[in-house]
C-alpha cells in the first residue's frame, strides 16, 4: 500500500502548495508585527510592575512570565493557523490518493469508549484528538486518528500534566464474523491498568469477565497476552502467526506497545507512538519530505492493520473462512 508523492507534488497538490506562498509570507509578517507590538506594550508594563510599590516580588514575576507567554502565543497564532492549513491540504491529498478521507478535527466515538472500557488506554484527566483518516480500505471499514491523553499529577504548586498515552486509535471492520470479545495486549505489560498481577487467569471490565487464553506457540505467549469470553474463537481470531505482523505494526512508526480489542465485529487497536502526520510547515522546501513522511506513516499503519485483519486473498473473509497472517 503506497502512494506516489512525486506525482502528487507535480499535480494538484503541488499547484495548491505553490499558491500558499503568499499565505505563508503573510502569516510570518503578521506574527512578526504582533511580537513587535507585544514588546512595545510589555516593556513599559513590566517596568511599572517591577518598580511599582506594594507588589510582592513573587506576584511580579508571575505577571511578567504570564505576559511574555501570552504575547508569544498571540504572535505565534498566525503561523500555527498557516501550518494547520498546509497540513490539512497535504494530508487531504494523501488520503484521497489512498481512496479515503481526512479530517483534522476529531470527535471520538464508541470505539474510543470501548478502548477505555477494556483498558486499551489508561485513565486520563484531559484529552486531545486530531488527524482522522477514514473510509474503506480493501473492503474493510477503516477509521484512524491520533489521541493525546494526559493526567494531572501532584498537588498545590507541584501540580503538572503528564502524558499517559500518545498514539493512534484504529478501528476496522474485521475480515470474518465473530461473536466473542477478545483482548490482546503485550505480555506482562500494563498490569497497573488491568490489575493482572503475576498469576491472574482472567480480567474483568464492568462485570464482563475475560479468561486468559493459553497459546500453543511459545513465541506468542512470550510477546502477547490474550483474554476472551470464548477461548475457542479467540484462538481462531488471533493466530500465533500474527505475532510478526503485530510487531511490525508497533515498529512501523516507533510505537512503544500495541493493544487490540476484537468486539462487535470490529477490531480496535491502540498503539502508542509519537506525534505523526505533521505535514504542515512554514518552509516550502520541506513540503515534499513532510508529505512523504505522512504518507509512509499512513501506508505502514493501514497496510499492517489490514495484514492482521484479512484472509488469504486480502479481502473480507466469508463466514467460516480461515484467517492468514
Amino acid at each position: 500500500m503506497r502512494t506516489n508523492i512525486d506525482a502528487l507534488m507535480q499535480g494538484q497538490l503541488g499547484e495548491w502548495l505553490a499558491g500558499q506562498a503568499q499565505m505563508r509570507s503573510a502569516a510570518k509578517e503578521k506574527a512578526t508585527s504582533r511580537w513587535v507590538w507585544g514588546v512595545v506594550i510589555l516593556l513599559p508594563a513590566i517596568a511599572f510592575l517591577w518598580f511599582g510599590p506594594g507588589i510582592p516580588p513573587m506576584f511580579k514575576a508571575m505577571l511578567v512570565v504570564g505576559g511574555v507567554l501570552a504575547a508569544g502565543l498571540w504572535g505565534y497564532q498566525p503561523i500555527a493557523d498557516a501550518q494547520k492549513a498546509i497540513k490539512i491540504g497535504i494530508n487531504s491529498a494523501i488520503a484521497q490518493s489512498f481512496g479515503v478521507a481526512y479530517e483534522h478535527d476529531v470527535e471520538p466515538g464508541a470505539e474510543f469508549e470501548a478502548a477505555q472500557t477494556y483498558g486499551l488506554v489508561p485513565d486520563f484527566d484531559r484529552s486531545e484528538f486530531e488527524d482522522r483518516w477514514y473510509g474503506t480500505l480493501e473492503g474493510h471499514s477503516f477509521n484512524l486518528y491520533e489521541a493525546h491523553l494526559e493526567e494531572r499529577r501532584g498537588s498545590g504548586k507541584n501540580q503538572r500534566w503528564v502524558t499517559v498515552f500518545r498514539g493512534v486509535i484504529i478501528q476496522m471492520g474485521f475480515g470474518r464474523r465473530f461473536r466473542s470479545t477478545t483482548l490482546l495486549q503485550r505480555a506482562g505489560a500494563h498490569r497497573k491498568w488491568l490489575g493482572l498481577g503475576g498469576v491472574s487467569d482472567h480480567v474483568s471490565f464492568g462485570g464482563h469477565r475475560l479468561d486468559r487464553v493459553d497459546q500453543v506457540h511459545p513465541a506468542f505467549a512470550e510477546v502477547f497476552g490474550l483474554f476472551s469470553d470464548d477461548r475457542i474463537e479467540a484462538r481462531v481470531l488471533v493466530h500465533p502467526s500474527y505475532v510478526e505482523h503485530l510487531l511490525q505494526l508497533e515498529s512501523a512508526f516507533g510505537a512503544k506497545e500495541l493493544r487490540a480489542l476484537f468486539a462487535g465485529g470490529q477490531v480496535i487497536i491502540a498503539a502508542e507512538g509519537g506525534n505523526m502526520f505533521e505535514s504542515g510547515s512554514m518552509d516550502a522546501s520541506t513540503d515534499h519530505a513532510r508529505a512523504q513522511e505522512a504518507a509512509e506513516h499512513f501506508a505502514a499503519l493501514a497496510g499492517l492493520a489490514l495484514a492482521i485483519n484479512q484472509n488469504e486473498r486480502g479481502r473480507a473473509g466469508e463466514p467460516g473462512s480461515s484467517l492468514a497472517s
